[in-house]
């Protein structure tokens, strides 16, 4: 964030990527330099599926949620695994 303006996203799997910047030393790049710009935004109030169709079409490992201009979290591959663990033990389960 920067000014109350979302400006970019680093996760776990951009740190390997920092070695590879051509004419850089992985000791001295700044979170700037390794952020992501491009960050996918989702609303509280969207729906999950549309946010995980989204970020699997898209490839992307998380969805930042922000309202009003402020992020509230960030809804992940992990918890969307969750849930779709949730929905097929219930569906399973159910005889």
């Amino acid at each position: 964030m920067d000014a109350g303006r979302l400006v970019g996203i680093l996760s776990e799997r951009d740190l390997p990527l920092i070695e590879t910047l051509p004419d850089s030393d992985s000791g001295e790049v700044t979170v700037d330099d390794a952020t992501t710009e491009q960050v996918y935004v989702a609303a509280p109030t969207d729906e999950v599926c549309d946010v995980v169709e989204r970020m699997a079409t898209s490839k992307l490992g998380s969805t930042v949620v922000m309202q009003d201009q402020r992020a509230h979290g960030i809804f992940t591959s992990i918890d969307a695994l969750q849930i779709l663990s949730h929905v097929l033990r219930r569906t399973v389960d159910v005889r």
